[in-house]
Order: structure tokens, then sequence, then C-alpha cells
């Protein structure tokens, strides 16, 4: 398997997107999005992950992050993969949700050519990473993250938009802590 994308280096902050399968809007709905939020936070607590940006859209998240010395950031993206796939099912099922028959035959049908025994696919394989290797690199990726929600015509301004780490560069109530770098 290429590891051209993934992050295998120790010690390295990255720039990840993690992209539902069929780019699928499933995080629309605010149940979803909290699922990423409180899985997003039981990685900075217990699994050593620092989040210096991140974006949650309607199919992907953005992420700029790391993690401490002694884990690798592969590892963690894995689990946090594989925690919220099965969570984003249990609350298409668990919860009223207009398109659930569709979802779960779309997630369903997701993995039907998958050798392992799989019921859902949610996530689509692998992530895109890229390496942190300068200062311009984390500005460059710092707004991109934070403007998606205003290229999207979702907010007018970054900070409005309450799933993104732009509230606490602007120094508003946030969802998730984050270590804030200012390059700018």
């Amino acid at each position: 398997m290429s590891t051209k994308y993934k992050a295998t280096e120790k010690g390295f902050a990255y720039f990840i997107t993690i992209t539902t399968v069929g780019w699928v809007d499933v995080f629309t709905r605010l149940r979803q999005k909290y699922v990423i939020i409180n899985a997003l936070k039981y990685c900075q607590q217990h699994k050593g992950l620092e989040i210096y940006a991140y974006c949650i859209m309607s199919s992907h998240i953005h992420l700029l992050c790391k993690v401490d010395e002694l884990a690798l950031l592969s590892n963690v993206i894995r689990d946090f993969k594989t925690f919220t796939s099965k969570k984003i099912i249990e609350t298409i099922i668990e919860y009223p949700e207009s398109r659930r028959e569709w979802l779960l035959d779309y997630f369903s049908k997701a993995c039907a050519h998958l050798k392992r025994n799989q019921k859902y696919k949610v996530w689509q394989d692998g992530y895109h990473a890229e390496k942190v290797y300068s200062n311009k690199f984390i500005k460059q990726k710092v707004n991109y993250i934070h403007n998606n929600p205003v290229a999207n015509k979702i907010v007018e301004k970054p900070e409005d938009y309450l799933f993104s780490s732009a509230r606490n560069y602007a120094e508003l109530d946030s969802e998730i802590g984050v270590d804030t770098i200012y390059l700018f």
C-alpha cells in the first residue's frame, strides 16, 4: 500500500483530509457533527492528538494536526475512522433521519467489494495527508481550512462557522480546543 499521502512519520504535523465514500453529505445533521467533535476531543485527551486547525464540512473533514512523539498519526486516524464510522451508522439507525434507508443502502453497497467482513463503509479508503514543511504551508492550509465554509457559501466570515477552528483563532467560543499558531 502506498504511503505517499499517509501520516507515517513521527513528530511531524500534517494537513489531513478525510472524506466520506461518494462524498455523501453525512454532516448536514447536527448529531453527526457531534460524533466527529466528540471523537476528536477523545483523541486529544487519550491519544495525544494536537489539533492546530480543523473544519467539518458536509462530506469531509480537514485537520492540521500531529500526535506526540510516542504515537503514529496514521494509527490515530485509523482508530478515529473506525470508531466514527460505527457511531455514524448507529446514529443513522437510532435517530430520525429522512435519508435513513438511502444512506444505509449506500454505505452497505460501498463495502460490497471488500474482502473483509464489513456491513457498512462510511469513509473512503485512506485519507489525504500532506506533511507540514514550512510556515508558508501552515499559513496556506490554515487559511484554506478556515475559508472552506465561506467558499461553499455556508457563512460570510470564517469565524461564523461553528464547526471550525476559525472561531478559536477569532477568540470566540468553540466546540474543540485547539493549539492556535499565529504566523500571519
